[in-house]
């Protein structure tokens, strides 16, 4: 393996990554307005802010969702078990102790065992439910003749906001994490420059070097 500097994070995923993050700290903030934990703003501009910012960041996701699936990029999401234990103990108990990371980055495989889970379930599970009771919720004028719609209402109401705080847990843990190791500064960059240090295999190095130099960092 030869340790280098590539980029692993395209223009896309980069833009796709802090537009996320802006209209999700958008509808956490609206969010907590709306059910009454702060009154900085009024509760119908919080209405159309969090409206507007949902609707955006599902046609992101839709979108982000089809470019993940044509670049075959999804495949970085897949779960496996393997090294999920030693990575798991590592952020338990083994950063306090200033180990290093068991994981190394691969070019094909740039999250870890237990970042590739938690974000599998995140986009698999929680974003959809967050997604389909928005939806139900936001058109709810159109259902309300139904009979028991208060009732429904409130089951809708309630699986929405137990989505949005799972989500607001994921948030705190992975800007928590974000500190931790080489600093946040270090974690950030990343995301910023596309370039990350990961290792390649010969064959790797050699199909970047002839086909995709500009992916290198010399």
């Amino acid at each position: 393996m030869a340790n280098r500097i590539v980029k692993v994070f395209p223009r896309f995923e980069r833009f796709w990554h802090w537009t996320q993050m802006a209209l999700i700290f958008t509808l956490i903030f609206t969010g907590f307005g709306l059910n009454g934990l702060h009154g900085l703003i009024g509760f119908k501009i919080a209405v159309m802010l969090h409206t507007l910012a949902a609707l955006v960041l599902l046609g992101v996701w839709l979108f982000a969702t089809f470019w993940l699936f044509t670049t075959g990029t999804w495949k970085q999401f897949l779960p496996r078990a393997d090294g999920m234990f030693e990575v798991a103990r590592f952020y338990a108990w083994g950063v306090f102790r200033g180990e290093d990371h068991p994981y190394r980055k691969l070019f094909w495989r740039k999250h870890n065992p237990l970042q590739a889970a938690t974000y599998f379930v995140l986009k698999w599970m929680i974003f959809p439910a967050i997604w389909s009771t928005g939806l139900v919720y936001l058109t709810y004028n159109f259902w309300e003749p139904l009979p028991n719609a208060v009732f429904w209402l409130e089951i809708v109401a309630n699986l929405h906001l137990l989505a949005a705080y799972v989500i607001v847990s994921f948030v705190i843990i992975h800007v928590y994490l974000l500190t931790v190791g080489h600093g946040f500064r270090e974690h950030v960059k990343p995301m910023v420059t596309g370039f990350d240090e990961i290792d390649l295999t010969p064959e790797q190095e050699a199909y970047l070097e002839q086909n995709e130099p500009w992916r290198l960092k010399h």
